[in-house]
């Protein structure tokens, strides 16, 4: 099916899930409780011409890409150090491993030792998505033909010229998949983050005070702001890797 024909039916399907929270918010019929779609757009309507508004989604949103481009360097030059050398994907594995088995909320509560709570989703952000980058890129360039590869050695070519046409090529399917995904990992532990360590100016600092105060329609309309953010980020992420592997 072409993305043309795909997208009339995905509209259906959100109109759909749409009715649906609208139908089950009315039924509900406290919005303390459940906060309509019509209540949450109206009041993200009111908070968009605010300045604090944009101060807390640039404040977030600096901080999980800068988390996430430090995961993106880390994941890949680890990658490459270990599809280069066996023994450096031995030693990362165990420690790789932990990082993807350690619950968010246990190692943000332990990274508040170390960091200061504004610097906190950083940190988070480059764990939790290192090693979905990391497993992404290596399994990608293992998928790189050794045969191509000395042969252009063999044909003496550049190391630029041979990432560009032998290894880019083979990896960047893998690598993008794994880049996408860590975006949407990044997003969800980095604002997990912020409710926990509540940095002032945070979006997480907006989630916890509608928590706290019981306004239920800020927290769908904060939440709606996460999702397109993320979904802008990601969106922008897919438009840069597909200029990359152009030839």
């Amino acid at each position: 099916m072409t993305r043309r024909n795909r997208l009339p039916r995905r509209l259906l399907a959100a109109l759909f899930w749409l009715l649906v929270w609208q139908l089950a918010a009315m039924g509900v019929g406290q919005r303390i409780l459940l906060a309509s779609p019509l209540e949450t757009l109206a009041r993200l309507v009111q908070l968009l011409p605010t300045a604090a508004f944009w101060r807390a989604l640039l404040f977030s949103l600096g901080h999980i890409l800068a988390g996430y481009a430090l995961a993106a360097l880390a994941g890949i030059a680890l990658a490459a150090l270990a599809a280069r050398f066996g023994g450096v994907a031995d030693l990362l594995a165990p420690l790789l491993a932990a990082m993807r088995s350690v619950p968010v909320a246990s190692f943000v509560i332990a990274a508040l030792i170390w960091v200061p709570s504004k610097r906190l989703s950083v940190l988070v952000c480059a764990v939790i998505a290192l090693p979905v980058i990391y497993a992404g890129t290596l399994d990608g360039l293992r998928q790189v033909d050794p045969g191509l590869t000395e042969m252009a050695r063999v044909f003496r070519m550049s190391r630029l010229n041979r990432l560009r046409v032998v290894t880019l090529p083979a990896a960047l399917p893998s690598v993008s998949s794994a880049l996408s995904v860590a975006m949407g990992l990044a997003w969800k532990s980095g604002v997990a983050a912020e409710v926990i360590g509540i940095p002032t100016g945070s979006i997480g600092e907006k989630l916890y005070k509608a928590k706290v105060y019981l306004a239920t329609p800020d927290l769908f309309a904060w939440t709606l702001a996460i999702v397109l953010a993320s979904s802008a980020c990601a969106r922008l992420l897919r438009m840069l890797l597909a200029r990359i592997g152009k030839p």
